[in-house]
């Protein structure tokens, strides 16, 4: 089911780095992730819920911001 909220999620294992695109356009890359935890939001029905409880809060993180073209 998609989510309204969320609208890309992608893990990279060799890094444990969860990377959380919104449906807002903002971008968020989460620290020291477990497999399992990153696999968990992936199945979840409700990743809005799932974020909420169990990914906000618990892991280091930093948005990422695209460098502008301002020339």
């Amino acid at each position: 089911m998609p989510s309204t909220v969320i609208r890309h999620i992608a893990y990279r294992p060799d890094l444990r780095l969860l990377d959380v695109e919104f449906t807002t356009g903002r971008r968020y890359i989460f620290r020291d992730v477990p497999p399992e935890a990153a696999e968990s939001f992936r199945r979840a029905r409700i990743k809005g819920r799932h974020f909420n409880s169990r990914i906000r809060g618990r892991y280091v993180f930093e948005e990422v911001t695209e460098p502008t073209d301002g020339g």
